[in-house]
């Protein structure tokens, strides 16, 4: 199976950059990451139909993600900066979400809450389950991954819930996790790069 491949290098090197920008390339190194793991699961042979079910599953994913960013975040930033980056990594990744969303499914009714703030809201609710569990230099820890994994469980049909949790937790988290801790070692880094031969991007199969 063909990885994803993250390229987090930045055309200005030997210079800092600020939280929100550093949120805005994470926000969306996150949101291919959280793609990627879907199509694995599809691929997998569990099904996720595109529609509501399709975006329930990226949000619990993205909500994840950002948790996970939150922690790395913490080992290397200021209070300050580290409130900040996160700050703008929620509000980035719930803009690509309502982008696609809106998109896809059709703007919510008048009245109804929009994409963007259903994202907000899930995230405040579950930031306060996830910072019950644990955070060491493997990752998250068995709690943390397996919490994801009963969520993703709800939104399952009853012949993939048997198995989806040791998909998450043995497959899917280890490698999302291994993604996005190489990219914010790139995204943090202010050394000189190596000479490219192909374009910086991101890029995936």
């Amino acid at each position: 199976m063909a990885k994803l491949r993250i390229k987090s290098d930045w055309f200005q090197t030997g210079t800092a950059k600020t939280p929100a920008q550093m949120a805005s390339a994470m926000a969306f190194i996150a949101w291919r990451v959280a793609q990627n793991t879907l199509k694995q699961m599809r691929s997998a042979h569990f099904d996720i139909e595109v529609g509501p079910q399709y975006f329930a599953f990226t949000r619990e994913v993205l909500v994840f993600l950002t948790q996970v960013l939150d922690r790395m975040a913490y080992e290397r930033m200021e209070p300050e900066g580290r409130a900040e980056f996160i700050t703008a990594l929620v509000r980035r990744v719930a803009e690509v979400l309502q982008e696609n969303e809106d998109s896809l499914l059709g703007v919510p009714p008048e009245g109804a809450p929009s994409h963007y703030d259903e994202f907000i809201d899930l995230f405040n609710e579950l930031a306060e389950h996830y910072a019950d569990f644990g955070f060491g230099p493997d990752g998250p820890d068995f709690a943390f991954t397996r919490y994801l994994g009963h969520r993703i469980e709800a939104l399952m049909p009853a012949k993939d819930r048997r198995w989806v949790v040791d998909q998450m937790m043995a497959t899917e988290v280890p490698e999302a996790v291994d993604i996005l801790r190489r990219a914010m070692q790139g995204v943090l880094s202010t050394e000189p790069r190596a000479p490219r031969r192909a374009r910086a991007g991101i890029s995936g199969d």
